[in-house]
């Protein structure tokens, strides 16, 4: 049986009487890749910001490897090992790609100020560490050639893959992808979800994401979860979910009496 890295149970949130989240619970086992789908407002983005720390739940528990993160703040949770990328990609485009690698590894640098300040022998080893754990990974995605590019001058489809490399950066045990495949053509897509396939099985992480492009989500996700006006209405495998009604009617609306 593969270990539970994120259980979340009966999440809920409520801003001004609303409750964009009212009823969320979910497990994702080690190395799986789990999809998060559901129509525009389901509350998809707000279950994200209730794991990464931006939001505060009214009710409900996040747990991480058997941890509850009650009271975490977003970077603890980062530290704990959650990783997140955006549906607006969020890098720091006038700085060159591989110093976007680098801030991932800021949280595990152990030099003190005084050291960064004065240049002093620990600050360069562990400087140099990191800048040599940056490149490995980006070789790991092919993109070590573009290291010394500004973020901002790569193509889309690779500033995609720079968000995620950055998240892996640091060394996280659960990633999460806000619709990864946002702004892709066909082709990109592709590349896309050899890419999520190879950070499962080269790095051993468990993957959840959001993605409206249905035929990335049911070729790559093993198990999904279908999210409606704030709860979990159905959950199972590719094909359980493109034939369950109910999540059919979510998507489509019930048909018309004639």
């Amino acid at each position: 049986m593969s270990k539970t890295v994120l259980k979340c149970e009966h999440l809920r949130v409520v801003f001004g009487g609303l409750a964009p989240v009212s009823d969320f619970s979910i497990e994702v086992k080690e190395n799986e890749i789990a999809g998060l789908i559901g129509p525009n407002g389901a509350g998809k983005t707000t279950v994200f910001n209730l794991l990464t720390g931006v939001y505060v739940p009214t009710k409900g528990k996040v747990i991480l490897e058997g941890k509850d993160l009650e009271g975490y703040s977003t970077i603890q949770r980062s530290h704990a090992g959650i990783a997140r990328t955006f549906q607006n990609i969020r890098l720091f485009k006038n700085v060159s790609v591989l110093d976007n690698v680098l801030i991932g590894y800021n949280h595990s640098m152990s030099y003190s100020m005084l050291s960064s300040v004065l240049r002093l022998p620990k600050y360069w080893r562990e400087e140099k560490a990191a800048k040599a754990k940056a490149l490995e990974l980006l070789s790991v995605f092919d993109m070590q050639g573009m290291a010394k590019i500004k973020a901002g001058n790569l193509p889309y489809g690779a500033q995609r893959r720079l968000e995620i490399v950055r998240a892996l950066a640091t060394n996280p045990k659960l990633l999460l992808l806000d619709e990864p495949a946002a702004g892709m053509n066909p082709a990109e897509t592709t590349a896309l979800m050899e890419t999520i396939r190879k950070i499962r099985d080269e790095f051993n992480i468990a993957i959840l994401l959001i993605e409206h492009d249905m035929s990335l989500v049911m070729g790559i996700c093993e198990n999904i979860t279908v999210l409606n006006f704030g709860e979990v209405i159905a959950r199972g495998t590719p094909s359980e979910i493109q034939n369950n009604p109910t999540v059919i009617e979510a998507y489509l609306g019930s048909k018309r009496e004639e």
